[in-house]
């Protein structure tokens, strides 16, 4: 990797109501084994950006409450995931955080609602004010707040890279699809071929 471009590496929804045996898709039964095994494996990418002194950046899922501290669930979501309740991935809980074993490689946190850490966040003004040319993308799903972010870090002009074995989705093939689509706007490769070049 040219050490003259900044680098950051942007962690999509690794938290724990996602991941965790206790969050709340585990309740739902509907944790995937795939996803459970990013972060050990996206750790050293993350401690060698942080090393040459990059950012590591993550995305939060958050469903803020409403005035009745219910949260506000889109209609689509509560239709896939009918087992979200109150205190699921609310504001400054631990089901929103990050997982413990990547939470203290972490600079930069943005709460997001919607697929993409882009939409309706600040990632786009701290990457830019810190000088962020090139993204390092990982996460979850690989064909849903990956794919979006990637997209988006695209048409906003950063040099987009995305760890094809740092991503998971629920299924095999739609991992492989999405990774495959993101490979017109994107650099795929696995987190040893970007330690290999650090």
């Amino acid at each position: 990797m040219n050490a003259k471009t900044k680098c950051a590496m942007l962690m999509v929804d690794l938290q724990n109501d996602f991941l965790s045996d206790q969050g709340a898709y585990a309740r739902g039964k509907t944790t995937s084994a795939l996803a459970q095994a990013l972060p050990a494996r996206v750790l050293p990418v993350a401690q060698a950006i942080k090393a040459q002194g990059g950012l590591v950046c993550a995305s939060l899922f958050t469903l803020w409450p409403n005035a009745l501290a219910e949260p506000m669930i889109s209609e689509h979501l509560l239709d896939k995931r009918p087992f979200l309740r109150k205190g699921d991935f609310s504001p400054n809980s631990w089901g929103q955080a990050v997982v413990d074993l990547l939470a203290p490689v972490v600079d930069v946190s943005v709460c997001k609602v919607a697929y993409s850490a882009f939409f309706n966040t600040q990632l786009d003004w701290v990457l830019k004010k810190a000088g962020i040319e090139r993204l390092v993308v990982c996460g979850i799903v690989t064909n849903g707040g990956v794919a979006s972010s990637v997209r988006d870090a695209h048409v906003r002009d950063y040099d987009t890279w995305v760890l094809s074995d740092g991503c998971a989705a629920f299924g095999q093939e739609q991992h492989m699809a999405a990774l495959s689509d993101m490979s017109s706007v994107a650099r795929v490769l696995s987190c040893q071929d970007f330690l290999d070049q650090s």
